[in-house]
């Protein structure tokens, strides 16, 4: 683990500190309202939120993913709170959001909100046919978004990103001081097999400090299986050692893409090169131009992107005629701490059960 240099341009770098400074005082101030929950809406449904310090990617799209099929198998009918980066148009609909088509292809049937007001999305799916039965909604990057109350706080921490080892923005990438950590229901400490076991015995014990508890879980990032698209709109299914026999180049527009690469590295046979972008990147012509080169100038036989890339490359014309495009299926494995998260996950969802009765109760006394 190592300090990232801030998201200033170096020349600028002298800047960070002050504002950063300057930052944490609108921070402070911002969560003293909230604490006094100013300008906080009650859903008249329970609320999990999946969300982490930091600008850039943790694994919330994953633990969000492993959050609905807790969900699911429990009887539960979620939807997804989100505020829809990475619009291939910039507009609102959950359509247009790379993060948003991710959740919709692994969970069709969940209902999703993608944009910017989250409140007011959420109360026009409430009103609509689609929101009739939903019982539990769960955010996606909700940390900071305090405007809506949560029955469920987790707060993700990326062992190859330690927060400990960061600064606030602009001098680094936390968007709150790792003090805030101890508004977090649970802790999950995500790609645990990217460090040694000692740099995570000292980010677990640095946590419970700064928590005031313990982590509540551990977890590491795995590909299940590889689907493959290829020229003429075919799709197959492969395992993940189907990588080792091939020349594969990489792409990736994500908060973390290191830990994304070092994935590709250990699975394909060869590296030609890879493709990195800004996260969130909309794949410009000057950007597909350097994807086409992996194949026409370094000889890539398969392109590996992740699945919210794929959510943008798979509108771009001819690409697959250059080479089949591979989508690693990303899941969670958890080292510990499943089962009690699991537990969280429910305890907060039979709020709305609880709702619901003392609903019933209330309209029994006053109609009585």
């Amino acid at each position: 683990m190592h300090r990232r240099r801030g998201p200033l341009p170096a020349l600028l770098t002298w800047l960070g500190l002050p504002l950063a400074a300057v930052y944490a005082r609108v921070i402070a101030g911002r969560n003293q309202g909230f604490d006094r929950r100013v300008g906080v809406i009650e859903l008249d449904r329970p609320v999990i939120s999946v969300g982490n310090l930091s600008v850039g990617g943790t694994g919330k799209t994953p633990m969000v993913g492993h959050v609905l099929a807790v969900l699911n198998a429990a009887g539960h009918t979620p939807c997804v709170a989100m505020r829809g980066y990475g619009g291939r148009s910039g507009g609102q609909s959950g359509a247009r959001s790379d993060e948003a088509d991710e959740h919709r292809r692994a969970f069709p049937e969940v209902p999703i909100v993608a944009q910017p007001n989250r409140v007011e999305g959420l109360i026009g799916l409430f009103g609509s046919d689609a929101g009739d039965d939903i019982d539990v909604v769960v955010l996606d990057d909700g940390f900071q978004h305090r405007r809506i109350w949560r029955e469920l706080d987790i707060v993700l921490v990326d062992a190859t990103a330690s927060p400990f080892e960061d600064r606030l923005l602009p001098a680094g990438w936390l968007r709150e001081p790792v003090e805030s950590l101890r508004r977090a229901s649970a802790t999950v400490i995500t790609r645990a097999e990217r460090v040694s076991p000692g740099q995570l015995a000292d980010l677990e014990n640095k946590l419970k400090r700064a928590c005031e508890r313990p982590v509540t879980a551990v977890c590491r990032h795995a590909w299940r299986s590889l689907t493959v698209y290829e020229r003429g709109g075919g799709v197959r299914t492969e395992p993940v050692p189907w990588l080792s026999s091939q020349r594969a180049g990489a792409a990736c527009a994500i908060g973390n893409p290191d830990a994304f690469l070092a994935q590709v590295r250990d699975a394909a046979r060869t590296v030609v090169g890879a493709v990195v972008l800004p996260d969130h990147d909309a794949y410009g012509q000057a950007a597909l131009s350097r994807v086409a080169d992996l194949v026409r100038v370094h000889g890539a036989g398969a392109i590996v992107v992740t699945s919210k890339d794929w959510s943008k490359l798979s509108h771009v014309p001819g690409l697959l005629e250059l080479a089949p495009i591979v989508v690693p299926e990303l899941r969670l494995v958890f080292e510990r701490g499943e089962e009690y998260l699991r537990e969280m996950i429910l305890r907060a969802a039979a709020f709305s059960k609880v709702r619901a009765q003392d609903d019933e109760a209330f309209d029994e006394a006053a109609n009585g």
